[in-house]
């Protein structure tokens, strides 16, 4: 039988650099194109590829083409759900780079274009794809732990001011608006991939910190939202949103019946495995720290070596391959995909409704959707700077002039022209 090939388009160059890079090499898939509508993100992929991947400066040009099986969504984070739908209903499959609804409305407009289209959809979700995380999840499937009752999941990312105006040029730029909660996949998909749970329930808090954003745009005062979250099997997760507090790391921990593991703070090479002394399963020591890696099989591992976010950038790629290919289901389909997104927003309401828990619907079951089909506010501005809803826990927070005009200075110098 003759071996099937998913040809592959990647839409927005400066993420997709990296699935560029991987669908270079992933088996049982071929780069076809690429697209972008800014020249100078072109040219960082031009050097990488040859002839044979056409270059594209327009969407619906290349899903029209014939030239592609599936798309990598890597464009503005705010526009994920109209170009997937898109996609889909000329029958192409979807991969998509971050969470993909801002809306709960989205979300279930998304679930339904899956099931109407019969296209594959799937979230690059690559921080589950760490060592660490990988040797956690066999631990946790080998059932020495007993069921999980508490887990951690934290992902701390500060920049500077400097580099944070550089990274969101205009006062309507999406990221000047990105809620705390909304980041929320590299610090709760790890959780979920590793215990196989799945989200019943949110309530969030914020750290308000005005202070620590002065002379950028950013609307959103806050550094950090914490959030608590209610598994469907009564367990529970605490997981930041993109923290900021000093120190970049990630770090997850699952507390089990017998036991508990986390990786070793300051990498991710490591795991920490503690049992009870009274459960310590036949063959194990109390305590002990494992070198983790990706797969047993060290011919697997080879191909991890040198992606992006841990080798996760690679794993994503490779899977989504399967995914179409194999149809082999990935852990991450349009379901859970959406509910954390759902989590997301969620999240945001309850950080400025005094930490109330929102339930977090099934996706899958269509009367529970319709009870959200309608629900459009978003805290991204329309093209007039006009929201629905706060982006931040203190929704009267915005910043000063002064604080503008100092960003503004930031984007010309990074040739930027705009407001």
């Amino acid at each position: 039988m003759e071996k099937k090939i998913m040809r592959v388009g990647v839409f927005g160059t400066l993420r997709g650099k990296a699935y560029v890079k991987a669908y270079l090499k992933v088996d049982g898939a071929k780069l076809t194109a690429v697209c972008d509508c800014s020249e100078r993100s072109l040219d960082r992929v031009r050097e990488l590829i040859d002839e044979t991947v056409a270059v594209f400066n327009n969407f619906d040009d290349m899903i029209d083409s014939g030239l592609v099986d599936a798309v990598v969504l890597c464009n503005y984070f705010t526009e994920h759900v109209p170009f997937a739908i898109k996609a889909m209903e000329k029958g192409i499959h979807v991969l998509s780079e971050c969470t993909p609804a801002l809306t709960m409305a989205e979300c279930v407009e998304l679930c339904r274009t899956v099931e109407r289209t019969g296209c594959k959809y799937m979230l690059a979700e690559n921080y589950p794809f760490f060592q660490c995380n990988m040797e956690m999840k066999r631990i946790y499937d080998s059932g020495k732990l007993g069921r999980a009752l508490y887990c951690e999941g934290e992902y701390n990312h500060p920049v500077t001011n400097h580099t944070k105006n550089g990274l969101a040029p205009g006062r309507l730029h999406w990221r000047n608006w990105l809620p705390r909660p909304y980041y929320l996949t590299h610090s709760l998909a790890p959780v979920l991939y590793i215990t196989g749970n799945e989200l019943k329930a949110v309530n969030c808090k914020s750290i308000f910190a005005p202070d620590n954003l002065k002379g950028t745009a950013c609307m959103v005062g806050d550094l950090a939202a914490i959030m608590l979250c209610e598994m469907k099997d009564g367990s529970l997760a605490r997981v930041t949103g993109c923290a900021a507090w000093g120190g970049h790391g990630n770090w997850y921990r699952i507390c089990g019946e017998k036991g508990n593991m986390e990786n070793v703070r300051g990498g991710l090479d490591k795991v920490r495995v503690q049992y009870d002394e009274w459960n310590i399963p036949e063959g194990e020591e109390e305590v002990q720290f494992i070198d983790a890696k990706w797969f047993e099989d060290e011919e697997m591992n080879e191909l991890s070596v040198g992606a992006g976010h841990g080798g996760g950038d690679y794993w994503v790629a490779y899977y989504f391959a399967k995914y179409v290919n194999e149809d082999l289901e990935p852990f991450f389909n349009v379901y859970r995909s959406v509910s954390m997104s759902a989590t997301a927003i969620l999240a945001l309401r309850s950080s400025f409704n005094g930490g109330v828990e929102y339930k977090i619907p099934d996706f899958r079951n269509e009367e529970e959707r319709k009870l959200w089909e309608n629900d459009h506010d978003s805290p991204f501005p329309d093209e007039n700077g006009n929201v629905t809803m706060p982006c931040c826990s203190h929704p009267d927070y915005k910043p000063t002039e002064e604080d503008y005009e100092n960003a503004k200075k930031v984007w010309l110098e990074m040739g930027y022209n705009v407001e």
